[in-house]
């Protein structure tokens, strides 16, 4: 049940993000909040992904003229999988990180996946590392855009980290993904100083 109502959640999530993306909004950012997005080297990917759908749904409409009840269940499951393909996109726009000077806290994001909330008093160290390789590993957080990570943050106590289906992990070690690496760890060390 715990894992139905984990989908149930997610999917309605995406349809909020496809929402705010097309109204422009950003999610959780206040006006006090810088916020930095690491979506520029997925969008033509999700995008392409998305006109293979496409395609592919055009293809099995020809195919299946003759069944139309399979025709009719063929063609919700295509419409479906181009409004999640899209809105797996428009979550990652609409959900960026975001360093939230008023209260001290920055957001580490991977669309709907990932949100973990660091206070700026447990970031040890922030340093631009470019890795493409990433080994699973206890105590490591690694959100991995196009399979590589631009910025590394060492956390002086563990934070939790609770997963998209509700299990928690003690991280020490955060490798995410920044569009704008070197202003992203500027930022955070700025308001690391000013904390």
């Amino acid at each position: 049940m715990r894992v139905a109502r984990a989908l149930v959640r997610h999917e309605l999530r995406l349809l909020a993000s496809l929402g705010l993306w097309v109204a422009r909004r950003t999610h959780g950012a206040t006006a006090a909040a810088r916020v930095f997005g690491y979506t520029r080297g997925q969008g033509a990917m999700a995008f392409g992904v998305a006109f293979v759908c496409v395609v592919e749904s055009v293809g099995m409409s020809v195919l299946l003229r003759d069944w139309p009840a399979a025709h009719h269940v063929v063609l919700v499951l295509d419409v479906y999988t181009v409004l999640f393909v899209v809105g797996l996109h428009a979550a990652s726009v609409v959900r960026p990180h975001v360093l939230d000077l008023g209260t001290g806290v920055l957001r580490v994001r991977r669309a709907l996946h990932a949100d973990l909330r660091i206070p700026l008093g447990l970031i040890g160290s922030v340093r631009r590392e470019l890795r493409m390789t990433h080994a699973p590993a206890d105590g490591e957080l690694d959100l991995a855009v196009g399979s590589q990570t631009s910025v590394t943050l060492l956390l002086e106590r563990p934070v939790v980290h609770v997963g998209f289906l509700g299990q928690r992990s003690e991280i020490r070690v955060v490798r995410c993904h920044a569009d704008d690496a070197d202003g992203f760890v500027r930022a955070v060390e700025e308001a690391r100083a000013a904390a």
